[in-house]
């Protein structure tokens, strides 16, 4: 059965809520106020049912109401995903992709990735955010991103895994925790500095990856707590793939801790909209994949 209400009608609804009244609502949509009145009275009329009750000069949404509002949201979106995805196909590769990537994933396979689409694409701008936690998913909630490497998967999305990162609990060769020659516990960690990198979502968790210690210095990259810890400032996880020279020349020394020593994230690969993904970050999934496949020194299962 074809639908009788129309999107412009859905938007007056809409607007009418978001504004505050119909006159409001008017000024916004630029139509008469006896228009918008006639767009929420049609969809009232048709489905036999009062959206809105008038309580002093406001109109307010009825239980009805607010039911039909939320899915009149819903509906424009998709309406609007679909204009925007045909758009993208009709003009061939999308002109920008967003990528919102883990700070985990080994940042020199993501630029050979980013490198090899540039090659194929090169007019498609490519815009990457790098995130701790749950700041990956948040640039996938709020639409930031296209396409997304993430430790988590947000309600309502799925990804595919894409491999595992092996976090080791490191310190420098000299680090008084080195001295104590033993098996160490949650407890020889709480007289010394652990290093933490901040979780860069906007509900984050500053527990993350954390033990009870009476000092903690909380940084906002790898990158700086690497450094850090080489120079002994303190002890912390990090990311076996982006500390292997200084395993390797033994600057760094891994904890012998009885449980813990080595934690694993997985990483997932997750579309924000797989209904609608256009050829560019199809082809970039694709790269990514296939990268990730090849590389087998940084997939550890």
């Amino acid at each position: 059965m074809a639908p009788h209400i129309s999107l412009e009608q859905w938007r007056s609804l809409i607007t009418v809520v978001e504004a505050g009244g119909y006159a409001q609502a008017a000024e916004i949509l630029h139509k008469s106020q006896s228009a918008v009145t006639y767009a929420v009275q049609k969809i009232e009329s048709l489905l036999g049912v009062k959206a809105f009750e008038i309580q002093g000069r406001k109109a307010m949404l009825t239980p009805t109401g607010q039911m039909l509002y939320r899915r009149a949201l819903a509906l424009v979106e998709e309406a609007n995903d679909l204009e925007k995805a045909a758009h993208a196909l009709s003009a061939g590769w999308e002109a920008e992709i967003h990528l919102a990537a883990e700070i985990l994933f080994p940042s020199e396979l993501l630029l050979t990735c980013l490198s090899r689409f540039s090659q194929e694409s090169p007019n498609t701008r490519l815009e990457l955010i790098e995130s701790v936690l749950g700041g990956t998913a948040d640039a996938l909630l709020t639409g930031e991103a296209d396409l997304v490497i993430s430790p988590q998967q947000p309600s309502c999305f799925l990804g595919d895994l894409l491999m595992r990162i092996r976090l080791i609990a490191v310190a420098h060769i000299d680090h008084p925790l080195h001295q104590l020659n033993c098996e160490l516990t949650e407890r020889d960690l709480r007289n010394h500095r652990h290093v933490v990198v901040r979780d860069s979502g906007s509900k984050r968790n500053r527990n993350t990856l954390s033990v009870e210690v009476d000092q903690r210095w909380t940084v906002s990259q790898v990158a700086t707590s690497i450094q850090a810890v080489s120079l002994g400032y303190g002890f912390a996880w990090l990311p076996e793939a982006h500390i292997r020279e200084q395993l390797q020349s033994g600057l760094l020394k891994p904890l012998p801790l009885r449980e813990g020593g080595v934690i694993e994230i997985p990483l997932y690969l997750i579309l924000a909209n797989p209904d609608f993904v256009g050829p560019g970050v199809s082809r970039l999934v694709e790269i990514i994949k296939a990268s990730v496949s090849l590389n087998h020194s940084f997939n550890k299962w």
